[in-house]
């Protein structure tokens, strides 16, 4: 299998155009699924994915509920579903870490709608 079409769904996915619109820290805390209701978005690298679609993943109980609400990207290059992994920052991580990143990057933008950019 190619490397371009290895991260891509076996099922194709719709996707929107992405959205650059800014997304506060606070407002994507609160995206985190935690009622039925409450979109769930991850962001990589300070772009927001929204994930609502595979909230049994996302959502509360979820095996990576530790990442909704938030910039997850040092956890997902680290292959680290620890609170404390949680988090945005990533420049200071391995080139093979940051290669895994890119893959999570790729990844999520076959998958999920990009909704817009982290605002600091």
């Amino acid at each position: 299998m190619s490397e371009s079409k290895k991260f891509l769904p076996a099922e194709p996915v719709t996707l929107d155009p992405p959205k650059d619109d800014p997304i506060t820290v606070e407002e994507l805390a609160q995206a985190d699924g935690s009622t039925s209701t409450t979109p769930i978005y991850v962001a990589i690298k300070g772009t927001v994915f929204d994930v609502s679609r595979n909230r049994a993943s996302y959502g509360p109980g979820g095996a990576y509920h530790v990442f909704a609400g938030k910039d997850a990207s040092r956890g997902l290059a680290k292959s680290s579903v620890k609170p404390e992994d949680a988090v945005a920052e990533w420049i200071d991580l391995s080139e093979k870490e940051k290669g895994v990143l890119n893959d999570w990057y790729t990844f999520f933008s076959t998958r999920y709608n990009i909704v817009g950019k982290v605002q600091h």
